[in-house]
């Protein structure tokens, strides 16, 4: 005898274990650990959502389920609309090994309507959706992500070797403002690294050039140009526009002392990046979390000590590969996801390809960061070494 829908219906909730919006609302003031698991449509979704829900809609629930709920002994409590498909839906998770789901009845229409708490999706334009889709797809980032990234601006100190793959991928991940601080025009040697540039811009300031190139790459994304040298006259000019990261692709010493001091007092992380000949190096900087640019070196070298790229050389390829890093730490930062190289130095050896971790520590003596601070302000180190 075949079964109508009703029968079908009635079988499945049979089997499945039913929750009430009252006692999820409960659970959710308790914070008491479960994974919720939203299977309504994405355009259902737009209307609004339980907040901390995972949004994995019915369509796509064979397919994404292993991806986006990886614990199969996790607790799961499902819901839908009214309370229906979230049965078929729970029924399907057990059958794919998930031990402990639930089934809310009734659903999100009624938990909207009884006033309980509501999160809106992330505000994206069909375009943008559709530009930054393999960004949604990760759990990780999702359309909630993506937002931040569109909300978020990042400084970037250089448009030259490791300035130009950060921003271009920055700019292509659709971090919505950038600053560009540079003082020089693009030059026919940077060409073989500062990929940023061509050789229709040679000529022309950096800042500018990169300016068009981001533009072309992506509209979402605002440029803000510096065609200027980072100095202590206006390093507070540069720095108080709300960053939330600084990318320090700098090349000489005094400079990076000066963003260190700044960046601490005005607690603005800043993802550090370096490189000479074939070798580089990628660290984090997070004031009040781990240790800062002093605590490793306490004072600028000596000029005959830090010889700059146009002195001793690099390899084109290597700035690529940092600068690659540095903008991934920022992505990171403004997500909250994964883990920063704060208090970790990544360093890079391109001839032998090896990379290597060491651990950083803060001071308590730092005279910036340290327990009891001897540098209060800022100092110019235009003395101590070549750019």
């Amino acid at each position: 005898m075949s079964k109508t829908y009703s029968d079908l219906l009635q079988e499945t909730r049979a089997q499945v274990r039913l929750v009430s919006l009252e006692e999820l609302k409960r659970r959710f003031d308790a914070h008491e650990p479960y994974t919720l698991v939203d299977v309504r449509e994405v355009d259902e979704t737009r209307l609004g959502y339980v907040p901390g829900a995972v949004l994995l809609p019915r369509s796509h629930l064979e397919s994404r389920a292993e991806q986006k709920l990886p614990d199969r002994d996790a607790k799961l409590v499902v819901y839908c609309a009214s309370g229906i498909r979230s049965v078929f839906a729970s029924k399907l998770l057990a059958d794919l090994g998930y031990k402990n789901v639930e089934s809310v009845n009734p659903g999100f229409v009624r938990w909207k309507d009884s006033g309980y708490p509501v999160d809106k999706p992330a505000d994206l334009t069909a375009a943008q959706r559709d530009r930054y889709s393999r960004h949604i797809l990760l759990p990780e980032v999702g359309e909630a992500g993506q937002e931040k990234l569109l909300k978020s601006r990042v400084l970037l100190l250089g448009a030259g070797g490791l300035g130009s793959p950060a921003a271009l991928y920055l700019a292509a991940a659709g971090v919505g403002t950038l600053g560009l601080i540079d003082a020089d025009v693009v030059d026919t040697s940077n060409l073989q690294r500062q990929i940023l540039h061509g050789s229709k811009t040679v000529g022309m300031p950096k800042v500018e050039s990169g300016q068009q190139r981001l533009a072309d790459l992506n509209p979402d994304v605002k440029v803000i140009p510096f065609m200027e040298r980072l100095t202590s006259e206006n390093i507070d000019r540069v720095f108080d526009q709300g960053w939330d990261v600084i990318v320090d692709g700098l090349d000489n010493f005094p400079t990076r002392y000066l963003v260190n001091d700044a960046s601490v007092w005005k607690n603005i992380p800043v993802v550090h990046g370096s490189i000479f000949r074939f070798d580089g190096q990628v660290t984090t900087f997070k004031p009040k979390v781990g240790p800062c640019y002093r605590c490793l070196y306490p004072e600028p070298p000596p000029a005959h000590l830090a010889p700059s790229c146009s002195e001793a050389g690099v390899l084109g390829i290597l700035p690529g590969v940092v600068g690659t890093i540095q903008a991934t730490e920022a992505i990171k930062l403004i997500l909250g996801a994964g883990e920063p190289l704060i208090g970790r130095l990544l360093m890079y050896e391109s001839l032998q390809m090896k990379f290597r971790t060491l651990k950083l520590r803060r001071d308590p003596s730092c005279p910036v960061c340290g327990d009891k601070p001897t540098i209060t302000d800022y100092i110019d180190y235009e003395g101590f070494c070549s750019t």
